[in-house]
């Protein structure tokens, strides 16, 4: 009996000791594989990165510039002016030595995002290691390795505590997506780069940029000038080479931009320049499926597209489309008799036409699922399709064999501020899913900060920390996600705090979306 009772304690206490272990990594999102143990390292003032052996050349300085910025953020919340010099040198973490075995950079879907991390709890001298397929894959690894450190406020150095560490990491998802907004409230670059930078931290790895809308069309298109007439106002908009700038400035931190022109519907904004894109001047959308004139501006936007937006994927929105204009406008309805068809056959027929221009400029699909819902058979094949309306559509539509992003509206909209963290935490993307086969066809998730309630000055705490939630079940193996979203409070409230002294308005766990502070108190009880 007291032998039974021994190996009881015994188990009691490993299991102890493993939530205990868990619960001291702050990893976010959780890795694939991590370990640790009990030491500790202090980082020296001239921390440095090495690259010997790598086949990587780093041309382009995306490493470079990728390991400033993790001196950046260890460095910015507090004045590192400790001596490290005074410390054992056995005990002084020189550098990070990196080697990155693709010597290309191209960022595009699907690419090898994977990374192994390991810092010594002792040498001489002393280096953390970090392996990587690509440099995107390297990035990810630097951000895990900047959240194993900590400002020592003793010493006033960065630490490195419970060395030593061995982090093997990769993505669940390939596509992990964050959408904006910019029709409903401009959003000026610096924001949106704000963004982008949070975006990072999270390891999301695409901007949906949901570029226009019905309120306004801010985008600089060469080929038709007057299409960005439809802006709210003169310094509301996006020149060609701001757009360049976004694409670029995410590519550099790993993550790709979709950019998304929704046609036929969503689109009043369009006639302003061009007003013989309307239907009429009293029933102004969707645009005018029978004018030739409106296909050309499609060709025109996508072929301007085409030199800037170098993503696989082109949205080509597709939703809530209102066919009432086309019925009773005479020029319409008189070329719908003329072809045959009836106001759903003239969708249809738009949408599919528009496929068509946009596979001639080299380009996938993405199209909202209301395509699917309507006419899913006659989709290209090359069509991916976004569900929001609700859950079951994903599993419908990789039982058609297309592929399929997950961003239903009642658990991934970041508008919808009365949906909880832990709701974005429990969203399972293969909900109902069990084929394998079909499973590889959820290519990932999406949340969607839509912009009706939201601009600058409050897009931050709209996004954060519930885009966080959806981050880890994008990117963390399905085995490792919390069954409760209970179990990983405590971490998500570090996170959410790291977010903060990283100057990134997150808000607090407690509540709803946006939600502010309750009362005094510690940002991690928040």
């Amino acid at each position: 009996m007291g032998k039974m009772v021994l190996v009881f304690v015994l188990l009691s206490l490993v299991q102890v000791l493993a939530v205990d272990a868990v619960d001291r990594v702050k990893i976010w999102p959780m890795p694939k594989s991590v370990s640790h143990g009990h030491g500790s390292l202090y980082m020296n003032k001239d921390f440095e990165l090495k690259t010997e052996g790598t086949k990587y050349n780093d041309a382009s300085g995306i490493l470079k510039d990728g390991f400033s910025r993790l001196l950046h953020v260890l460095q910015v919340a507090h004045v590192v002016d400790g001596n490290s010099s005074a410390a054992d040198t056995s005990l002084l973490l020189q550098g990070l030595h990196v080697l990155v075995f693709s010597p290309d950079d191209e960022l595009q879907y699907g690419i090898d995002e994977s990374y192994k991390l390991s810092v010594p709890a002792s040498g001489k001298p002393v280096f953390a290691h970090l392996e990587a397929q690509t440099v995107y894959g390297a990035l990810h690894g630097l951000e895990t390795f900047s959240q194993l450190c900590q400002f020592n406020f003793t010493t006033s150095v960065i630490e490195v505590p419970m060395v030593p560490w061995t982090v093997i990491d990769q993505p669940r998802f390939s596509y992990r997506g964050l959408l904006i907004d910019t029709s409903r409230h401009y959003l000026p670059l610096p924001v949106i780069k704000n963004v982008i930078d949070s975006m990072a931290f999270a390891k999301l790895n695409v901007m949906h940029w949901h570029i226009v809308d019905t309120q306004s069309f801010p985008l600089e298109i060469p080929s038709f000038p007057k299409l960005w007439d439809g802006a709210y106002s003169i310094s509301e908009r996006y020149t060609f080479a701001d757009a360049a700038e976004i694409v670029s400035y995410a590519q550099r931190r790993g993550i790709n931009v979709l950019a998304e022109i929704d046609v036929p519907g969503h689109a009043l904004s369009w006639g302003i320049g061009y007003p013989s894109l309307w239907p009429s001047k009293e029933c102004q959308q969707p645009l005018d499926v029978s004018n030739e004139f409106t296909f050309k501006v499609i060709d025109g936007i996508l072929s301007d597209f085409s030199k800037v937006f170098k993503f696989r994927f082109i949205h080509l929105g597709g939703d809530e489309v209102d066919t009432s204009c086309w019925r009773v406008t005479p020029h319409v309805r008189k070329w719908l008799t003329k072809h045959r068809m009836n106001e759903s056959q003239a969708y249809q027929y738009f949408v599919l036409r528009a496929q068509n221009i946009a596979l001639s400029h080299g380009y996938e699909l993405v199209n909202w699922e209301e395509t699917f819902n309507n006419f899913g058979n006659k989709l290209s094949r090359k069509t991916v399709v976004h569900n929001w309306l609700g859950g079951g559509v994903a599993k419908l539509v990789v039982e058609a064999g297309l592929r399929c992003i997950v961003s239903n509206q009642d658990k991934w909209y970041l508008d919808h501020l009365d949906t909880t963290w832990q709701q974005f935490y429990m969203n399972e993307p293969l909900t109902n899913i069990t084929n394998p086969e079909q499973q590889k066809l959820v290519i990932g998730g999406e949340v969607c900060m839509w912009g009706e309630h939201i601009d600058e000055s409050d897009i931050e705490q709209t996004i954060w920390p519930r885009a966080a939630a959806a981050a880890e079940r994008l990117w963390t193996s399905y085995n490792k996600l919390a069954k409760d979203p209970r179990q990983v409070t405590g971490r998500l409230a570090h996170f959410r705090c790291l977010l903060n002294q990283r100057g990134v308005a997150a808000a607090p766990l407690a509540g709803p979306g946006r939600v502010a502070p309750e009362e005094p108190g510690s940002c991690y009880s928040q």
